[in-house]
């Protein structure tokens, strides 16, 4: 059960992508920002998903968010029913990061990870359904380690077990066979429970995977599917490890030979099916758009039901590529999340007359050149509130 929801009260941005400088407070119910393409609408969502992944959502190089000419960015905001009241975010070109919540400096960068909670939807999700596993299993890995610490905790072991086992592999010394067998326990241990966790959620989520797809106007029927040869959800925690170290042992030569570990949760999968059929292979791409954004409801869902917090809905042009059928299915879900979640709502579009109607409620701003201001009878009424807090504190 939702007990509150998760809200930017201030951003201040600096230096990000094309936007040298935006300071402002943000309306509770959250904005509608009107610009053409390139102004910088989507940067602005980009940098507060930063404060919940603490790097780029579009897979870019921290030192590649700093603006031409800058030597570092910086994203702080003003928070509430959040973790922390302040989080701060930066990098320079030299790739280092520097973090802190509630003017604390984080040195594990795991501990502020989803400093504000947040969900964004965007065209570039239709890559989570055509792309390679590697999009999916990410898609699985955010939205798991973000609402459940104990997956968090269980994906980071593993990895770092499978970054030495590799390495060992690769290097292919003398005793490179037993080095390999070294990390084999924890690779099983912590792979068991990032399998077994992923198992449960897409059987947890899978009917509502499916009656999401109706909703949003599929009349073939969608489905989810974990992907793994240790996914029976029958196995306990302990029998899955137990297959897991076997089959590293028995796949032991073949990574050697091929200096990589082939075995688990890093090579499994998410399989999505439309009529029983791989989506990527029949459906359409106003199909592969619908599913992705079923994906990041049930993705919101789950953040609001494992810890109580609605997330911001950071929404980029979210009805691009879908027919009027289709968006209109998709708004009445959006609007849902906004107003029966409680979310509040950051939307960009390209032009005034692509705000939904159920968003006009939302405070109007523009964007040109990466710089941000509300428009018309809003610039007046925060010009007018401005006035007024000034009289109070004269």
């Amino acid at each position: 059960m939702v007990v509150g929801a998760a809200r930017v009260r201030r951003l201040e941005i600096s230096e990000f992508r094309n936007i040298a400088t935006a300071a402002f407070d943000v309306p509770a119910a959250g904005m509608a920002i009107v610009g053409d393409n390139g102004q910088g609408k989507t940067n602005l969502l980009e940098a507060l998903a930063y404060l919940r992944l603490l790097r780029s959502m579009r897979g870019a190089r921290d030192r590649d968010l700093v603006r031409f000419g800058a030597s570092a960015f910086h994203v702080r905001a003003a928070l509430e029913g959040a973790s922390a009241r302040r989080a701060d975010a930066g990098a320079d070109r030299s790739g280092a990061k520097r973090v802190s919540l509630d003017g604390a400096p984080i040195t594990r960068l795991n501990d502020a990870l989803g400093a504000l909670p947040s969900i964004c939807v965007s065209p570039m999700d239709a890559a989570i359904i055509s792309g390679g596993p590697a999009e999916r299993r990410r898609y699985l890995d955010i939205a798991l380690a973000l609402s459940d610490a104990s997956y968090l905790n269980a994906l980071r072991h593993f990895r770092a077990a499978l970054t030495r086992r590799n390495a060992v592999l690769r290097r292919r010394r003398r005793n490179a066979a037993a080095e390999a067998r070294a990390w084999e326990p924890a690779l099983a241990q912590h792979g068991a429970a990032v399998i077994g966790a992923r198992t449960a959620w897409v059987a947890a989520v899978g009917g509502r995977f499916a009656e999401l797809g109706r909703l949003v106007g599929e009349t073939a029927p969608m489905a989810l599917a974990y992907e793994s040869p240790f996914a029976d959800p029958a196995v306990t925690l302990a029998t899955r490890e137990d297959e897991l170290l076997a089959a590293l042992d028995a796949g032991r030569e073949t990574d050697l030979a091929r200096g990589a570990t082939q075995t688990g949760p890093h090579r499994d999968d998410l399989g999505i099916s439309l009529d029983a059929r791989d989506i990527r292979v029949v459906g359409s791409a106003g199909q592969h758009r619908s599913a992705a954004i079923v994906l990041r409801l049930l993705e919101a869902e789950t953040q609001r039901e494992r810890t109580g917090v609605a997330p911001v809905l950071l929404l980029d042009d979210p009805f691009a590529e879908l027919d009027r059928r289709r968006a209109g299915a998709v708004l009445e879900l959006l609007a849902g999340e906004a107003t029966g979640g409680g979310a509040q709502t950051i939307i960009c579009v390209p032009r005034p007359d692509e705000i939904p109607e159920a968003f006009t409620r939302l405070e109007r701003w523009s964007v040109s050149a990466g710089a941000f201001a509300p428009v018309g009878a809003d610039r007046v009424r925060r010009q007018g509130l401005a006035s007024e807090e000034r009289r109070a504190h004269a």
